[in-house]
C-alpha cells in the first residue's frame, strides 16, 4: 500500500536539505492514520512569523500533499527586511511541498 512513514520522509527532507541548502528547522513527526498506519506530519517552524504550518499526505494513496496555516491569536508586525526573510521561509516550504509530491507520485512503501 503506497504512504510515507517517517523513516522516509526524514530521507526525503534530508535529500532536500542537501539540494537546496534550506529548511533545516523543518521536521517530521509521527503522524498516526485512520488505520493506524504512520502517514507522517512535516512541521515547518518560521522564524519570522507566529503562524505555524505543516503539511501532510491529502490522504493514503494520494500523491498530492496539503499545507495547512494555522491561525495566530497575535498581531505580526514586521520590518521590509523580515518580511523578505517570511517570503523566503514560505518559498522553501512550497518547494518542499512539491518536492514531496513529486517523491511521492508512484512511491510504495515495503
Amino acid at each position: 500500500m503506497p504512504f510515507r512513514s517517517k523513516a522516509t520522509l526524514e530521507t526525503w527532507l534530508e535529500e532536500f536539505h542537501g539540494s537546496r541548502e534550506a529548511g533545516y528547522l523543518i521536521r517530521v513527526a509521527v503522524q498516526d492514520g485512520s488505520e493506524g498506519g504512520d502517514t507522517g506530519l512535516v512541521l515547518v517552524p518560521l522564524r519570522n512569523a507566529r503562524i505555524s504550518i505543516y503539511m501532510e499526505p491529502i490522504e493514503v494513496g494520494d500523491a498530492r500533499w496539503r499545507v495547512t496555516l494555522e491561525p495566530q491569536t497575535e498581531m505580526t508586525v514586521l520590518t521590509s527586511f523580515e518580511l523578505q526573510h517570511l517570503a523566503a521561509e514560505l518559498s522553501v516550504a512550497a518547494e518542499l511541498c512539491a518536492f514531496l509530491e513529486a517523491k511521492s507520485v508512484g512511491h510504495v512503501e515495503d
